[in-house]
């Protein structure tokens, strides 16, 4: 009983992975500038002004999009993002919860209110108004985020290398500070004025009480809302720092209002003890792992490859088995107690670490992962993939004689043979007969990789899309320098479009109303649209139709 918080720890942990990440997109998009010069008849478009909060997010079905940028609506997207980050706070206040700094606090804090209070009623009242409190102060916090930096900074942050950069630095300091190489404090003499502040009782004393508490516990909570504020401010949300206290502060406050309204609880409590340190260093584990996907971002968007897909993997596979031996007992970290022996439930989840770890493994040699598509780099990344070379078989590419613009920056999964510019593609598609699908994905785009990952590998689909279609994979976040002569300020922004992906991202939204990705459309070679698009949709047979009726449009159309 005493460890099932670790349990919960863990299974919060990978719930996080799971729903935050699928929800909502990384992305390093600068979403300012867009613009659309493929010569297509645009007279009757309705253009519309690009918000200056607007953000790229994988997007959800849209079988039913009208492909006209007078309908697009960026807003659409933002509740998802929103949610997102609020389950993520959620997730990461049940974890605080149960760290050193706050879970021995619990029986003082509801004596406070069953004791000293009078009466069982006013006892109740005090535990409301202390959470409500505590709601307030966190959320004001993730206020004092955005009024700080603003909606454009937000959307900066979402896209610039230094940003993402300083992010993954101060995700490794987090993870460093919870393994407990040193703690995180606020000066000592502001946190006594503020408890002595909380001895004067009534509403006042209450708040101060509440602010006492983020004020001692930051140690513990503070990189958990670091990385939270992080998170949010990655994904260039206007209201996500706020989104994101808001269920931070939730989950922290409940627990203390639910033991104050039934104070018998506390006896079911588990004493705290050597396993509060556990679940801080198991924290900090899963901190350190989820920094390299920063990192990862700014390195595919600017081509450094430095980490590539088995890099990687590599760094993830000897985290997680150190993770699994630290739950094993074989590791010991600086405030750790001696551990005399195993028990069951730190033994299961010490197997189900261990079972991830080795799931990885086949990774280094070009297994798919799909559970782990999302996270990990696209497979065309990595120099040794024994699973893409018989998924692309000996058979030469149709387009091998063509010097690809890009081609030298951009592969495309499964051998597919892919362009990687609009313009070309339609060239190259007047040449052989056969339409177009435009995929607008993202180095950052955690649904692309799904759906390259789980759907693209279906033998059906995979052979219409080696055999019938002509695949131009337009990545909207990538910050390759267009050449001079290239660049041009955008009639739909009127901003400056001087990058590959602000040029795409232009592309998407000036002419098909859409700033969501991964999104197809199917075009014959002038660039007309022949079916409804489709967005994130990881149904295979729905996709197999998606490009059916797209083969059949275009031949229908055909002369």
């Amino acid at each position: 009983m005493k460890r099932v918080s670790l349990a919960l720890l863990f299974l919060l942990g990978i719930i996080h992975i799971a729903t935050s990440r699928s929800v909502v997109q990384d992305t390093l998009v600068d979403f300012d500038d867009v613009e659309f010069t493929d010569g297509q008849d645009t007279a009757e478009a309705t253009y519309m002004d690009v918000p200056d909060d607007v953000v790229f997010t994988d997007g959800q079905d849209t079988s039913e999009v009208v492909a006209s940028a007078g309908h697009a609506d960026a807003s659409d997207q933002n509740p998802q993002t929103l949610w997102g980050i609020f389950i993520a706070g959620i997730i990461g206040g049940f974890a605080a919860f149960l760290m050193p700094c706050i879970y021995p606090m619990v029986p003082l804090t509801v004596s406070f209110f069953t004791k000293q209070s009078g009466t069982r009623a006013r006892g109740i009242g005090n535990a409301l108004l202390y959470g409500l409190f505590i709601i307030v102060i966190y959320v004001a916090l993730g206020m004092l985020v955005t009024l700080v930096f603003g909606a454009s900074a937000l959307n900066e942050a979402a896209s610039s290398a230094w940003f993402n950069l300083l992010f993954f630095v101060i995700i490794i300091i987090f993870a460093i500070s919870f393994l407990g190489a040193f703690e995180i404090t606020l000066p000592s003499r502001f946190v006594n004025k503020m408890d002595e502040k909380s001895n004067k009782g009534g509403l006042l004393g209450l708040f101060f009480m509440a602010f006492t508490l983020a004020l001692v516990s930051f140690s513990c909570t503070g990189p958990i809302i670091g990385y939270l504020l992080v998170e949010a401010v990655s994904k260039g949300a206007l209201l996500g720092p706020a989104m994101g206290m808001l269920g931070f502060s939730v989950a922290l406050a409940i627990p203390f209002m639910l033991f104050a309204f039934f104070p018998s609880l506390l006896k079911e409590m588990p004493k705290s003890g050597g396993w509060l340190n556990t679940v801080k260093v198991s924290l900090g584990f899963l901190e350190l792992a989820l920094a390299f996907k920063f990192l990862s971002n700014v390195d595919l968007a600017y081509h450094w490859r430095i980490l590539d897909r088995e890099v990687f993997l590599s760094i993830w596979i000897v985290i997680f088995g150190l993770f699994g031996l630290y739950l094993l007992g074989k590791l010991k970290f600086s405030h750790d107690s001696d551990v005399p022996f195993l028990s069951i439930p730190r033994l299961f989840f010490a197997i189900a670490v261990l079972s991830f770890t080795v799931y990885m493994i086949p990774g280094l040699w070009g297994a798919p992962l799909k559970a782990l598509s999302a996270w990990l780099p696209p497979s065309p990344t990595q120099d040794f993939n024994l699973h893409q070379a018989r998924l692309a078989g000996a058979t030469p590419q149709a387009s091998a004689g063509i010097a690809k613009k890009y081609g030298d920056l951009f592969h495309a999964p499964h051998g597919i043979d892919a362009f990687y510019d609009y313009e070309q593609a339609l060239e190259y598609s007047k040449q052989v007969g056969k339409p177009v699908l435009l995929d607008f994905t993202g180095w950052s785009c955690v649904n692309c990789r799904k759906m390259e990952e789980s759907v693209w590998p279906d033998p059906q689909v995979l052979k219409l899309l080696k055999e019938e279609y002509i695949l131009a994979s337009l990545y909207v976040d990538d910050r390759t320098k267009l050449e001079p002569h290239e660049q041009y300020v955008s009639e739909f922004s009127g901003k400056q479009i001087n990058t590959v992906g602000r040029k795409w991202s232009d592309l998407q939204q000036s002419r098909f109303g859409v700033n969501a990705q991964p999104y197809y459309v199917i075009v014959d070679s002038e660039g007309n649209q022949l079916v409804p698009a489709q967005a994130y949709n990881e149904d295979v047979s729905n996709y197999l139709n998606f490009l059916t009726s797209g083969l059949e449009a275009f031949r229908a159309n055909r002369p």
